[in-house]
């Protein structure tokens, strides 16, 4: 990223924190580099994938007897870090998702309560499964609202499935969730796509519901452009996926992250084979960036916290940040999401997005009219209650990428495009000069 200046050289010291800000001319802070830089595949990775070109051995099944297939090593890494008994690797999170519900015995038509704010692969997911989503209201620190869960539970008791997406890497009251799902028996399963490297209560996240998928798609914590797992402790769904995925006649026998072959008895011949399996090609780009993912995960954290306390000593009259619920005891803040207070109107916050845009800066509104992340978007899973938490919160609901090839100064000038675009809003705007706290995200 570079400075161009327009009359001084900006320093963010010029500008000091302040209800309301003595306006004057503001030097502007310009991004130049590319928001959307995916993490690269490490030289090891690169290697491995080359060599298995070479040799042509690109299914995971195409392994001489008493080998391992470079998609059984990576399920082997992926349960270490994790700690669950049982993996399955997929060709997408999607896929994750849709098995996640198909294993644990969704019938056609049957409701699954899910967020209100997700991406819409959860809702897609939910109807490739067969099912019917029921969704429940997101808070302003952009996490399942647990009052409106056991709201949607009691008025849906023939709900049996809650598939909760800690959505940007952000975790519920899982605790709360739980005992929610176990007074209306309901089988809890966990989307953590976002959440590689998230910790609750001490544990990755994943182990509160009886099942979780994660994520290998190129905006991910772990890049192979397109990929997933799928975790458990079960063995039952365990095999289910596997055959689900793949794995007929006997080709449970070339994994090595399943349960023995007596649970498998009869589900080659009960399931279908949908052809979900991962490439080897996909895990060994994977393998070498499971042995970074602390160093990365620390860095991602360090430069949010950094630009955390940027954005709110120079802007917090402006804007509000969630705040991690309490029992998430290791966060992975690889990305940055912050609401605009309640007395910016639409057309202030269109105007932000677009000074932001115009000083190479993208921030994406989460409750655009075509953001996939956005509810009313999801014609083909349709809410068909009112959403009134979550569609406050989306029409104001601001999403940064926080790039990990970029430099330690670049979040800096990041901090600054945000905080001048905010400024130049407010000064030519109408609305008095006052702080808003009504939607501040610690007290939604």
């Amino acid at each position: 990223l570079c400075l161009i200046s327009q009359a001084n050289a900006f320093s963010a010291t010029n500008v000091q924190p302040t209800s309301a800000p003595a306006f004057g001319h503001i030097d502007r802070t310009y991004v130049t580099r590319d928001i959307k830089t995916p993490d690269p595949v490490p030289e090891e990775g690169q290697e491995l994938a080359l060599e298995l070109m070479k040799t042509g051995r690109m299914y995971r099944y195409n392994i001489s007897p008493g080998e391992e297939s470079m998609v059984s090593k990576c399920e082997l890494d992926v349960i270490a870090y994790t700690g669950h008994k049982y993996c399955v690797a997929l060709n997408s999170c999607g896929s994750a998702l849709m098995l996640l519900l198909k294993t644990t015995d969704l019938p056609p038509g049957g409701k699954v309560i899910s967020n209100a704010f997700t991406f819409g692969a959860v809702p897609s997911a939910i109807e490739h499964a067969g099912g019917k989503a029921v969704y429940v209201e997101s808070d302003f620190n952009h996490v399942m609202d647990v009052d409106d869960l056991e709201k949607k539970l009691t008025e849906h008791p023939d709900c049996k499935h809650v598939l909760v997406s800690h959505m940007r890497g952000k975790v519920a009251d899982m605790d709360a969730i739980k005992a929610a799902c176990d007074r209306h028996d309901a089988i809890l399963l966990e989307d953590c796509a976002h959440s590689l490297g998230v910790r609750w209560q001490g544990k990755h996240t994943g182990h509160v519901g009886i099942a979780s998928a994660i994520s290998s798609q190129s905006y991910k914590m772990i890049n192979s452009g397109e990929g997933g797992f799928l975790l458990t402790d079960d063995p039952v769904i365990a095999a289910k996926t596997a055959v689900y995925a793949g794995a007929y006649e006997a080709l449970n026998g070339k994994h090595v992250t399943v349960p023995p072959p007596e649970v498998f008895a009869g589900l080659p011949e009960k399931l279908p084979n949908y052809s979900l399996r991962m490439s080897n090609l996909a895990a060994a780009v994977i393998r070498p960036q499971m042995k970074t993912l602390e160093e990365r995960i620390e860095k991602y954290n360090r430069r949010y916290w950094r630009l955390v306390e940027k954005l709110e000593s120079r802007c917090g009259d402006f804007l509000s940040i969630p705040v991690d619920t309490p029992g998430m005891t290791t966060p992975v803040h690889d990305s940055m999401q912050f609401n605009l207070k309640e007395n910016f109107t639409p057309e202030m916050v269109q105007q932000f997005l677009d000074e932001c845009k115009n000083h190479g800066l993208p921030v994406e509104l989460f409750g655009h009219k075509s953001n996939a992340r956005n509810f009313i978007n999801w014609g083909f899973a349709p809410a068909e209650e009112p959403l009134p938490m979550t569609a406050k919160m989306l029409s104001r609901a601001c999403d940064v990428r926080m790039p990990l090839m970029w430099d330690d100064e670049d979040f800096d000038d990041m901090a600054n495009v945000i905080a001048e675009s905010l400024e130049v809003v407010w000064k030519e705007s109408k609305v008095p000069v006052t702080p808003d706290g009504e939607d501040v995200a610690d007290s939604a």
